[in-house]
């Protein structure tokens, strides 16, 4: 690697999330600064509002800011996998463009990464006092309770933006729209353990959420059913000796 290299490489994947650019990139590198090594990823996927203005005025002023496009919309994962893709770090930590997942909390997942190394391979933000309505709530505590049923992950919170991981592990795994949605499932069939960081979650800085609940209910089933399968699979890698 490059001396240049970041060692910290944030991926930001959004949708129409102007308005919450500029002050989301503030509070990044004002969490990061003078820790380590960064740069900042976002991945447009397939804004029509002025997300790509907004990123593209602030560059001028964050050299460490990286602006990238799909051309159409990819949906969350795909956005995700394409920053870790062209990300230059060898450690990536994401996060909502929306502005609820705090990067204040940056830092305590990649010191955790890195204490946990080399056997940790994921820490994963749990939220507390989630600022969400009763019925958003309910449909999570559903979700998350048979996911955790399913696959046992020992993990009460995968839709948490926050979490932190080494890029090689993420490029490593199956990718399928939805991935996002299991991580600690998928890291741990890789042999690695799962650290947890309890995170405080913050309203909605502006705009509405692009993500749906009930439209991915169909989806999410056959991606539960299909990680199930994956984790069942997966056989030990045969012992190797040269004679």
């Amino acid at each position: 690697m490059n001396t240049n290299d970041p060692a910290v490489s944030v991926v930001v994947p959004v949708r129409n999330e102007a308005g919450n650019i500029a002050p989301l990139v503030a509070e990044i590198g004002a969490a990061l600064d003078g820790q380590w090594p960064f740069e900042v990823v976002y991945v447009d996927d397939g804004s029509s509002d002025g997300t790509a203005a907004e990123l593209d005025g602030l560059k001028a002023q964050h050299p460490w800011l990286r602006r990238l496009r799909h051309k159409q919309s990819c949906g969350q994962s795909a956005a995700v996998r394409t920053g870790v893709a062209a990300a230059r770090g060898p450690m990536i930590v994401t996060l909502d463009g929306d502005g609820q997942n705090d990067p204040a909390f940056l830092p305590a997942l990649l010191r955790a990464l890195e204490q946990g190394a080399p056997s940790v391979g994921l820490i994963a933000g749990q939220r507390i006092g989630r600022k969400a309505s009763a019925f958003k709530k309910l449909q999570s505590r559903i979700a998350n309770a048979v996911r955790s049923m399913v696959l046992r992950d020992g993990t009460r919170d995968t839709g948490c933006g926050l979490k932190a991981f080494r890029r090689d592990v993420f490029l490593a795994l199956p990718y399928f729209d939805g991935l996002h949605r299991f991580l600690p499932a998928l890291v741990r069939r890789e042999g690695y353990d799962i650290g947890y960081v309890d995170v405080v979650d913050r309203p909605r800085g502006s705009g509405v959420s692009n993500y749906g609940l009930w439209d991915r209910l169909w989806i999410g089933i056959l991606d539960l059913a299909g990680v199930w399968w994956l984790i069942r699979r997966k056989k030990r890698a045969p012992e190797v000796l040269e004679e």
